[in-house]
């Protein structure tokens, strides 16, 4: 018989679930539950080679692009991500295809047992939480799986994260921005200290830090170099070809083969062909999407760097040249005013929203704080309603960026259609295509 997946979703979903809640100082982290977890499972992640990656920004998608390199060179390969958009099935895949139902309902009634008699004995595993249990079924799932390799995605920071549990032979930190400063410390030198935590004796660090120089002590390269060589840890520092987004991460999970390839792993650069890329970009994270003939573009950017960043880079393209009018959700930990002031410089105006399942700002709030900086902006009470409002505000050439949260991403992608699948109808209804 097949265990219920709803009822092992309900035993999941009534631990602790950081995601879901305001994180603060009062976060548990550390490896010792997950650790005792694992040990009842007979420690599956210990015969996993893995490739470990974090970062502020892009350290999905670039998890998503070394797995599809790897399956592109015929390797078995698994991917653990977070969060998901849709469903929990998004974060554990393998060779690109998510969890079945019927694995996922079964190990995690295996991985919530073995926290039921972590619980009866009273060791560490009784402090182990929602994520700690999905991870352990993501690493569970791999051994059985027999992966080639594991492509895991830290969930936060990194150093006390519950995925270092794994040991990653190959470690990626794509950038370091101020974000959970209450959390993993006030300056980028914290977070950096955090998140190059997961780098160990005899790993590889690829990063798209530029070195230090004789800046301040907000240097989180600094911070990185030290560990590494404290570890004799070799660095790798690719430099992509025009420094976007798309091809800061496509060179980060090049690099990434190329180190693998160095270590005698069947596997090329080259591998990560642009149809890979294409096909292996994560939802949610820059993508182009449409409602009928207008353009929306869905990312989940809640740090005012990286907002700046996706506006200035997307100004670049004709369809996107002029102020988009946006759809915007950010938690309650977010630095809505430092985000707010990229916006007022960017975008035409401003609809705030806010999803009821996750720890974020009421729309009411942001929309106010918003007008104190001089933005226009006005409240949707329901994400559906907020799309429909920014669509309506948006004029005949404009746009819609949806930002701030993974949690406004899921809720309004359904409501959107693919660009390519609306280009594509256009293309076969135009009386001049051939």
């Amino acid at each position: 018989m097949v265990p219920d997946l709803n009822e092992a979703l309900s035993r999941l979903d009534a631990l602790i679930n950081w995601e879901r809640r305001d994180r603060d100082a009062s976060m548990r982290r550390g490896l010792a539950p997950l650790e005792a977890l694992l040990d009842r499972l007979g420690n599956p992640h210990r015969g996993l080679r893995a490739v470990h990656i974090t970062g502020t920004k892009g350290k999905g998608t670039t998890s998503a692009l070394v797995a599809g390199g790897l399956c592109a060179a015929g390797l078995r390969t698994g991917l653990y991500t977070s969060p998901h958009l849709e469903r929990i099935h998004e974060r554990i895949r393998i060779d690109g295809e998510p969890i079945r139902d019927a694995d996922l309902a079964r190990l995690l009634q295996t991985v919530l047992d073995a926290r039921a008699a972590c619980v009866n004995a009273g060791d560490a595993g009784v402090d182990s939480t929602w994520f700690d249990c999905l991870t352990a079924a993501a690493f569970l799932h791999f051994a059985e799986q027999r992966v080639d390799w594991a492509v895991v995605e830290v969930g936060l920071g990194g150093r006390l994260d519950s995925t270092n549990a794994i040991y990653g032979e190959v470690c990626v930190l794509t950038n370091v921005e101020l974000e959970h400063t209450n959390v993993l410390g006030p300056t980028r030198r914290h977070i950096a200290a955090e998140k190059v935590g997961i780098v160990k004796p005899g790993s590889v660090l690829i990063t798209a830090l530029e070195p230090a120089g004789e800046r301040a002590c907000d240097d989180a390269a600094a911070v990185v170099e030290e560990h590494c060589a404290r570890l004799g840890v070799r660095i790798v520092r690719p430099v992509p070809a025009d420094g976007t987004i798309r091809s800061t991460n496509a060179t980060l999970a090049r690099a990434v083969l190329q180190e693998l390839s160095l270590r005698g792993v069947g596997v090329r650069a080259e591998d990560l062909s642009d149809a890979v890329i294409a096909a292996a970009w994560l939802p949610g994270r820059l993508e182009p999407r449409r409602v009928g003939a207008t353009p929306v573009v869905i990312d989940a950017a809640h740090v005012a760097e990286s907002v700046e960043r996706i506006l200035r880079e997307l100004r670049q393209q004709p369809e996107y040249s002029s102020r988009p009018v946006v759809l915007l959700a950010l938690g309650r930990d977010k630095d809505a005013v430092g985000i707010l002031k990229v916006l007022r410089e960017h975008a035409d105006r401003l609809v705030c929203t806010s999803v009821a399942s996750g720890p974020l700002l009421d729309a009411g709030t942001l929309a106010q704080t918003a007008q104190g900086l001089g933005i226009a902006a006005e409240t949707a009470t329901q994400p559906d309603a907020g799309l429909a409002r920014a669509l309506q505000l948006t004029r005949a050439d404009g746009w819609v960026l949806v930002a701030g949260s993974f949690y406004l991403a899921g809720a309004v992608r359904s409501l959107t259609q693919p660009w390519n699948e609306f280009n594509a109808r256009c293309s076969r209804s135009s009386p001049t295509s051939s």
